[in-house]
């Protein structure tokens, strides 16, 4: 009897190992994870499926798990959580709405809708992927592409966003999908529709751009809309939209030069311009017409025979304004002589030792005077007489 229990008890033991080392019987992602995470890597062998390397029975093949079975998948284990949730619609997420790429010159950003979940408060990351012509799906990120986009909580990828220089090649065909993820779980891959950049991008007008009004023209300078890395490729050129004030539009161009310059134009007028890039791929022959620039207005030099004709003019009326005011200088002078003259007449004045005497009349100024004075030097033409008071007037003539 007791040999027989201690079989009992040891095949008991072996149920309960067995019981702890397989999962569930009803699987579901969650445990089925935690179960995985225990063992060893796995890989895809073939459609339906896993060759997976148990800690102890070694690698073996097992059936995908099909989530109205219960399978005994031993130590197999399923590294692609996707692979999971693509057969058990229950556990997919909602898929992200409304993808559009924008391709505005050198920019390529995709961005979506939100994907709004009521009864979760963790936050929906997404996962972008792409491809070229005939290769296979890529993860965008810093390694593949130069910018991070995989399990992103935004709603945008902006490829674009390290340099313009940096995103897809211009001229490769591009194709886009994403999914959400939560988790363990996700929603299905949403697939956008191939692109090329050059045959899809939308140029807008050339930029930084500078007038300089010249004799009877306007020299334009300007830049392009984005950098083109080979311009045997492709390549732009420009035309010029310009027009007199109140006068009829014209168009110049082609150009491949960023410098135009606008001749035979009217001196002294106003004129105002638009400058448009348009993209011309070689490889298919594609044109892509930009966006006009904004509206500017500038007024234009004289040239060489304006100018000349400038300087005739304002010499000939610098020479007549100041013939004229020279005759009427004269004219008035000629008219006013009297009064001219009496306004610059000097007023008489009474010489030094009279002036001397009238401050103090004690002094014998007049024999001071007939003392210095010589016969030669009595010789007057004219006599002032100065009135004195009574007082001071019989005194001079008793000195007399």
């Amino acid at each position: 009897m007791r040999p027989t229990l201690l079989w009992s008890l040891l095949l008991l033991l072996g149920v309960f190992a067995a019981a702890a080392a397989a999962p569930p019987a009803q699987l579901t992602l969650e445990t089925y994870q935690e179960w995985c995470n225990d063992s060893a890597a796995t890989h895809e062998m073939g459609d339906g499926e896993l060759a997976c390397g148990g800690r102890n029975n070694g690698p073996q093949r097992c059936p995908r798990p099909h989530p109205q079975e219960s399978v005994n998948l031993g130590m197999c284990c399923l590294t692609y959580k996707r692979d999971f949730a693509d057969v058990n619609p229950l556990s997919q997420l909602p898929a992200p709405q409304h993808p559009k790429i924008r391709l505005y010159n050198a920019e390529q950003v995709l961005s979506w809708e939100p994907v709004a979940l009521s009864n979760s408060t963790r936050p929906v990351v997404y996962r972008v992927q792409f491809k070229y012509t005939d290769s296979k799906w890529f993860m965008a990120d810093i390694m593949s592409i130069g910018v991070n986009c995989t399990q992103i909580t935004a709603t945008e990828c902006d490829f674009t966003a390290a340099s313009p220089s940096a995103g897809f090649p211009m001229d490769f065909n591009v194709t886009l999908r994403l999914r959400a993820e939560l988790g363990a779980l996700h929603s299905a891959w949403v697939t956008m529709p191939w692109f090329q950049h050059y045959r899809n991008v939308t140029v807008g007008p050339p930029e930084n751009i500078e007038v300089t009004p010249g004799e009877g023209s306007l020299i334009i300078r300007f830049s392009s809309p984005f950098d083109i890395a080979d311009t045997s490729t492709a390549f732009f050129c420009y035309y010029v939209h310009y027009w007199e004030k109140g006068g009829i539009q014209q168009v110049k161009g082609p150009f491949r030069s960023n410098s135009i310059s606008l001749d035979n134009l009217k001196p002294f007028r106003a004129y105002c311009l638009q400058v448009q890039a348009q993209l011309l791929w070689n490889k298919s022959n594609i044109f892509r017409v930009g966006h006009l620039s904004n509206i500017s207005c500038y007024e234009t030099m004289a040239d060489a025979s304006t100018e000349l004709q400038q300087v005739i003019l304002i010499s000939v009326g610098t020479f007549s304004l100041l013939s004229v005011l020279a005759g009427a200088c004269f004219f008035l002078v000629l008219k006013y002589r009297g009064l001219i003259k009496y306004w610059f007449h000097t007023p008489p004045s009474i010489p030094l030792q009279i002036e001397e005497y009238l401050k103090d009349p004690t002094q014998p100024i007049l024999e001071a005077l007939d003392k210095d004075s010589s016969p030669k030097d009595d010789v007057w033409d004219s006599v002032s007489i100065i009135s004195f008071p009574e007082k001071e007037q019989e005194d001079v003539l008793q000195t007399l």
